[in-house]
């Protein structure tokens, strides 16, 4: 039987391409060098789309592929697809939820607790023999105690809440409305208000336009001199420049992130900076989870090209 023709946006790990290849006939975007004449060519044969969350699928492409059925993305947010193109052409959209929520959410503890206690310079401390010709590692901030806001409570934002828990933090949480949690999780209506109460805030909604710069200056302000700003969401729910600013001049106490505006392109502001911990996003790249997820597009892929329900649609 000839199997289906897919398009690949971007690259997996190999455990991810050899399972995707037995299954499909897989047309590499990717790695074409004239992107445009490469979708030409293969349009009318194209049935589905493999992605990531980071990467484009706009209108231009949905349109370009008048077979096209599904998008299957490998990952929780599907941003980069024009989810009203692909409503409008009856096209299917999946993503992997669920499956990184643990380790997303392992990230940013582990951020916390990296900020609090200068995990990174005390490992340089020791490395540059400061230690022996300085003396002891200057003290930091216990987390234990602490206020922990918790910006956007879904799948993620309560394995997160849960975690926190565990260090004896008081979880507020700010979402569309109040949730069915615990009753120690605490509703805060706005993300100032969640802010300006909090310790250590965690950045954990969808990018939608809507939340586009939805912690701007005055959120950054209100989280004070004192506070801890982690974003494991996406980069444009952040006003960057404002951050970088409070940072710079001391209005906000740290930050740690995982994602940034033009990533992998770094604004060079944060290299100079010891308050602010930088990570590649990563918040899902462990091979557990990252297994997982490939898993989970094929299964969606699979079930449409079956006919039968899909595990996590999304459009």
């Amino acid at each position: 039987m000839q199997k289906v023709e897919i398009l690949q946006i971007g690259p997996y790990p190999e455990w991810d391409e050899e399972p995707l290849n037995a299954l499909f006939e897989v047309h590499r975007y990717f790695g074409a060098e004239e992107r445009q004449s490469f979708v030409d060519r293969r349009c009318g044969t194209v049935r589905g789309i493999a992605t990531r969350g980071e990467y484009v699928v706009d209108r231009t492409l949905i349109e370009s592929l008048p077979n096209l059925e599904i998008i299957a993305v490998y990952g929780v947010g599907f941003d980069g697809v024009d989810i009203d193109a692909a409503r409008e052409r009856g096209v299917r959209v999946t993503n992997t939820p669920d499956v990184l929520s643990r380790d997303v959410a392992d990230l940013g503890v582990a951020m916390m607790l990296a900020l609090a206690r200068g995990v990174v310079e005390a490992d340089d401390w020791v490395r540059t023999g400061n230690w022996k010709e300085k003396g002891p590692f200057p003290f930091k901030s216990t987390v234990s105690g602490k206020t922990a806001g918790v910006l956007g409570l879904g799948r993620i934002g309560k394995e997160l809440a849960k975690r926190l828990e565990a260090f004896d933090m008081k979880i507020l949480y700010s979402a569309r409305s109040p949730k069915n949690v615990s009753p120690e999780w605490k509703f805060v209506e706005n993300a100032f208000e969640l802010a300006r109460r909090s310790d250590v805030l965690f950045v954990v909604i969808p990018a939608h336009p809507e939340n586009r710069h939805l912690v701007d200056g005055a959120v950054i302000s209100a989280l004070g001199p004192q506070g801890t700003l982690i974003n494991i969401s996406r980069a444009a729910n952040v006003d960057e420049d404002a951050l970088l600013d409070a940072l710079e001049a001391g209005a906000l106490g740290s930050a740690g992130l995982d994602v940034f505006e033009g990533e992998p392109d770094v604004n060079p502001r944060f290299r100079t900076m010891s308050n602010v911990l930088l990570h590649p996003h990563g918040g899902s790249a462990t091979v557990e989870t990252r297994m997982a997820m490939g898993q989970l597009m094929r299964e969606n892929l699979i079930a449409h090209f079956e006919g039968r329900p899909l595990p996590t649609p999304v459009a």
